[in-house]
Order: C-alpha cells, then sequence, then structure tokens
C-alpha cells in the first residue's frame, strides 16, 4: 500500500536502514498525513522536508525520537515525535473536516546557499494545483505566484547562483515550466 508513505535511511557506517512512516491513522499524534512525493534534507542539521498529497509539508527530525531506531521494536511507526506536518497555504475539499489543503504537491527543494534570498536551509514546495511556489519561512509560508498566462503547473524547482556579488540578479529560483526564473 502506498498509505500513509514514509522514507528509508541507510546508516553508511553500520549498514542498517531505517524506515520512518508519515504519521497516519495514529492516535498518539495530533496531525496526519500521507502521499510523500518529494524529498530534501537540511544541510546543517539532517532535517528532512517532504511534501504530502494531505495537503502538508512534513519535517521529520530524527533528532527527536525517544526509543530504538532499528531492529524488531522499530517498525516505521516507532517515531511520532519525530514528525511536525505544517499545513500548506490554501482551501481543502468542500466538506473535508481533516488538516490540509487541496493542492497537489510534486516535489520540494531545500535552498540550501540563500539562492531565494530568504536564508541558508529554506525548504520550499511547489503547488501543482495552485500556481505557486512555497518557502516555509520562520514558521510561516511565503506564497510566490508566477504570471503566466497558461498556468504554472510546476513539477519540480531549483537554485542556481552564477554570482553571489551580485545581489538578487546574480542568482535564482529555476522551476521546470518553460524555464521561467523567479
Amino acid at each position: 500500500s502506498m498509505i500513509p508513505g514514509g522514507m528509508a535511511r541507510l546508516d553508511p557506517k553500520t549498514g542498517l536502514y531505517e524506515y520512518y512512516e508519515v504519521p497516519y491513522m495514529d492516535s498518539r499524534v495530533k496531525t496526519e498525513g500521507y502521499l510523500p512525493h518529494g524529498v530534501d534534507v537540511d544541510r546543517n542539521t539532517g532535517v528532512v522536508w517532504m511534501a504530502l498529497n494531505s495537503g502538508h509539508y512534513a519535517e521529520f527530525d530524527r533528532r527527536k525520537c525517544k526509543g530504538k531506531l532499528n531492529g524488531p521494536e522499530a517498525t516505521g511507526r516507532h517515531c511520532p515525535e519525530g514528525w511536525t506536518l505544517h499545513t500548506m497555504p490554501g482551501p481543502n475539499f468542500k466538506g473535508v473536516e481533516q488538516s490540509g489543503t487541496a493542492d497537489s504537491y510534486y516535489l520540494n527543494w531545500v535552498d540550501w546557499f540563500n539562492t531565494s534570498g530568504f536564508g541558508n536551509n529554506t525548504p520550499m514546495a511547489n503547488g501543482s494545483g495552485s500556481d505557486a511556489l512555497y518557502a516555509y519561512v520562520n514558521g510561516k509560508f511565503i506564497t510566490m505566484r508566477v504570471p503566466y498566462p497558461m498556468g504554472f503547473t510546476t513539477r519540480g524547482m531549483d537554485g542556481r547562483i552564477d554570482d553571489a556579488n551580485a545581489g538578487w540578479k546574480g542568482k535564482g529560483i529555476w522551476s521546470d515550466r518553460k524555464s521561467t526564473r523567479l
């Protein structure tokens, strides 16, 4: 089954794998999510960011886990305390009472080198159904829209720095919709 989805981690020193499921149908958590699409990691802390189809941006910090990280007790659902699910901006489907949004998030990216101007290690996600890119800055989402007349159905993004000394003119965020540059 694809729900709830999760991620695997390989410890290169021990060769052991660890598996962590997105909290779903779990009474130990306040917010549930499902179906991760993208995954990226903060360059300094190892915090993992995942865009979820449930309308959340998942933040997973393995350092918060309280129990064993591998072995028979580590079933994937062994570290709900490591997950924080941030509700993405925008409306939810009519009649849905659970947290989340109706937008679709395909991939995400962590801006390690302040390409965006929002700071190092800024997590960003693309709203495929909302014509937007979202940056998660200081606990809030910043919505960036592209004035493109045919819609901006982005699937991924990346940053590029051509001249770090040229300010905003020397760097940019690139998406895959007709190579539109922000």
